[in-house]
């Protein structure tokens, strides 16, 4: 975005773009943590990410009531209109992150008081991985205004969807083999859930991303690989 003669009008853009960054790393830190929290049995970990979900909603609502007051006061036009609605939209996304990280903190007294079993959580941290660094690195394309970057982040949902399919199976084959792992998995089947989900809004920010960047939509059309809902009636 070009610098306006107005100069509080850059300020003002300026500082709806900062809340977009702080965050992305809030989301970021809010995920990695509850994860880490879930696999350790950190509960005093898992509370600090249900704690950090208020300072996400502040600062949605800080950057609603921006964003708000810049279009009533300056009338943006074209690409700073864009990327107005579209911090706005963004935002949204990665509040949702943040209360989807926090679903995954509250679970973490409910799994046990031990660590949770390596062979249990081996391949839900896995998955997590994969998710984290789509989360950590959404903003980071954006602010570059690497349009390519946005479209192959976009595309990449697919790994996600595929690491939860087997994420999935796995947990349902330790349910079996023992039902002492039933309440664990049970619980880290909502997880795995949840950061695929995590994994859709990251899709959704791309999709605001690259539209603010470009002007230009991604298709519509986007094939979702989650086979769970098939495996279950198959069986």
């Amino acid at each position: 975005m070009g610098e306006h003669t107005v100069t509080s009008f850059d300020d003002d853009l300026n500082h709806i773009q900062q809340l977009i960054r702080d965050m992305s790393e809030l989301a970021g830190s809010m995920v990695g943590a509850a994860i880490r929290a879930l696999v350790t049995s950190d509960n005093a970990l898992a509370q600090r990410v249900v704690s950090d979900d208020a300072i996400m909603d502040a600062r949605q609502r800080e950057l609603d009531d921006r964003s708000i007051a810049l279009i009533a006061k300056r009338q943006p036009m074209a690409q700073d209109l864009r990327a107005v609605v579209g911090a706005i939209r963004m935002a949204g996304d990665l509040e949702r992150i943040g209360d989807l990280a926090k679903n995954i903190a509250k679970r973490v007294s409910a799994v046990g008081h031990g660590v949770t079993p390596r062979n249990l959580s081996h391949g839900i941290e896995g998955m997590a991985d994969l998710v984290l660094r789509q989360v950590q690195s959404v903003i980071e394309l954006y602010v570059a205004r690497d349009a390519d970057g946005l479209r192959t982040l976009r595309t990449d949902d697919e790994k996600i969807d595929a690491r939860y399919t087997a994420v999935f199976r796995e947990l349902l084959t330790y349910m079996m083999e023992d039902p002492r792992n039933i309440t664990a998995c049970t619980h880290l089947l909502f997880c795995a859930k949840n950061l695929e989900r995590i994994g859709d809004h990251v899709t959704n920010i791309a999709e605001n991303a690259y539209y603010v960047v470009t002007g230009e939509q991604l298709p519509v059309s986007r094939p979702k690989l989650d086979e769970t809902q098939l495996s279950v009636l198959a069986e």
